[in-house]
């Protein structure tokens, strides 16, 4: 069990790129979050998973500034946000891409009037492997290729840190380890930090370097796994089987112990405000 006092922080003693605290969220009544610490190193990626309903979406929605109605606080290399950021960017399940407009439009539609922005958008798609969908509209896209174009839409601000809400659980297996891959390649070489959430306990594995379970009821730290294993990582590695089933274990109590109602209120009540529930 965590305490605000006691941090799930990175190794050493520079301050972080994220420093998160949640206290206390509330929706009405019911305690969603509770004594919530995070904080995230540049480089770092932390992967979050844990049983529906244990608050995950709310955590992120209150990462990216879209809920500030919470007793706490979120720091960006020191500064207090109170809103949404260009220093945050997120990449949701589903990729999002505006129909009527061309793959290089959608990438670079936040910054508004087209001037100046195509040297940046260019770099952009050949950077995810899109160099020739520039002009396509999303229709003629596949699935991993319209993630591909939503994931330069997320660096297009060249935002610090990431925000993903389990952004390849809709790909086939394949495309889904290419995008990993490429997730990884994108940190490294942005020096930025990622937060993802996702129900994929190999990916988390697989991706993050550390693992933050959540219990639920209300929402709270109740597992943190370092993975201390050099890039790139073996997915077959018995490491990453052991740490598995001590994440399987957390899961297996939190069943045992549920209320057998099957009842998902926490993070359902987010699901109208950008932030998918799940």
């Amino acid at each position: 069990m965590s305490t605000l006092s006691s941090a799930h922080t990175t190794a050493g003693t520079a301050t972080p790129l994220l420093d998160l605290r949640i206290a206390r969220k509330l929706y009405g009544d019911q305690t969603i979050l509770v004594d919530v610490p995070l904080q995230v190193a540049r480089g770092e990626i932390v992967c979050i998973v844990g049983p529906s309903g244990c608050g995950k979406s709310t955590l992120l929605r209150i990462v990216a500034g879209l809920d500030t109605d919470f007793r706490g606080s979120v720091k960006i290399d020191g500064i207090a946000l109170d809103g949404p950021s260009p220093r945050v960017g997120v990449i949701f399940q589903e990729p999002r891409l505006l129909p009527w407009l061309s793959i290089a439009d959608n990438v670079g539609f936040a910054s508004g009037p087209r001037g100046g922005r195509e040297p940046s958008v260019a770099r952009l798609l050949d950077e995810v492997g899109l160099a020739g969908a520039a002009r396509q509209l999303p229709a003629t896209l596949s699935g991993g290729m319209a993630q591909r174009a939503a994931i330069a839409r997320g660096l297009f601000g060249e935002p610090d840190l990431l925000l993903l809400d389990e952004p390849f659980s809709a790909v086939d297996a394949i495309t889904r380890m290419r995008l990993q891959t490429l997730l990884l390649d994108v940190v490294h070489r942005h020096r930025m930090a990622a937060i993802v959430v996702t129900h994929d306990l190999d990916e988390a594995l697989y991706l993050g370097d550390r693992v933050l379970m959540l219990a639920p009821n209300p929402g709270r730290v109740d597992d943190e796994i370092h993975v201390e294993i050099a890039r790139p990582r073996d997915r077959r590695d018995p490491s990453l089987a052991a740490q598995r089933a001590r994440l399987l274990d957390a899961f297996q109590r939190f069943h045992d112990r549920a209320d057998g109602t099957g009842h998902e209120p926490h993070d359902r009540q987010a699901s109208g405000s950008g932030i998918r529930a799940f």
